[in-house]
């Protein structure tokens, strides 16, 4: 089982990556899980028709006796298994600690022994700025992190504070910074700025995803790329990360 976490500031296309990602692995042939760990819980909805499901967060709430996998965990598009952390309340509780609540539920389930995927992909929210949404890193939930950004500079500076704690955590683990995911924006100075970047924080870029409005296309109809216009030059790029991802990481265990 490999598990990657993808983190990235809020809006840079960071869902919609990770959802292209899931389903290029499941074209593979491989058994994919998709956890969103944002308390909006939109991460999945490319893979499920533009629909929400129940968040885990919301389940453990309503008091439900008896909670089964089958009440967080939802089949999507190409067999991706889909499940959303959610957040508390608004104006209410801390959103990281949240993500820690739902990733003992499933763990309680036995959800990974059951499913047996053989890649797990949690969608993090924006910078590490909370121990909760730093879960996956620090209690040795991920294996790989890839980190999404463009050459915006707030972007950026979210990527970089990622990277800090990506290369702190790892002193104590297994953790490995894979490197960034551009996806491109098509601004002024973008590849310069993005070269800076890369100078300075010490980091590779794993993949580049150019700007391309079939994303948004496939989107408004609730799919992924990958899965709407899979002859596509940009399902092709997804698939070509994906392809690298598990020829780089593959043999990595849980």
């Amino acid at each position: 089982m490999l598990k990657i976490a993808v983190y990235g500031k809020g809006g840079i296309g960071k869902s919609t990556t990770v959802s292209n990602l899931s389903s290029a692995f499941a074209r593979m042939g491989l058994k994919v899980m998709q956890i969103g760990c944002d308390p909006k819980a939109d991460s999945t909805r490319g893979l499920l028709g533009g629909k929400r499901i129940p968040t885990i967060l919301d389940t453990i709430r309503e008091g439900k006796p008896d909670i089964k996998l089958e009440d967080l965990v939802f089949e999507g598009a190409d067999g991706v298994l889909c499940a959303e952390a959610g957040g508390p309340t608004p104006g209410r509780g801390c959103a990281g600690k949240g993500i820690v609540t739902a990733f003992e539920q499933l763990n309680s389930l036995n959800a990974y022994q059951i499913y047996e995927p053989d890649v797990v992909l949690f969608d993090v929210l924006g910078d590490v700025v909370c121990g909760g949404f730093a879960a996956p890193l620090r209690d040795g939930y991920a294996d790989v992190v890839l980190v999404v950004t463009s050459g915006e500079m707030m972007a950026l500076y979210a990527a970089g504070n990622i990277c800090t704690a990506v290369r702190d955590f790892a002193q104590y683990s297994n953790l490995t910074l894979g490197g960034l995911l551009v996806n491109k924006r098509n601004i002024e100075r973008e590849e310069e700025r993005i070269a800076q970047f890369i100078d300075e924080v010490k980091v590779s870029v794993f993949g580049t995803i150019p700007r391309c409005t079939l994303v948004q296309d496939a989107e408004e109809l609730g799919q992924t790329v990958v899965a709407r216009f899979p002859e596509s030059e940009q399902a092709a790029v997804y698939c070509d990360i994906a392809a690298r991802i598990v020829e780089t990481w593959g043999g990595k265990k849980a």
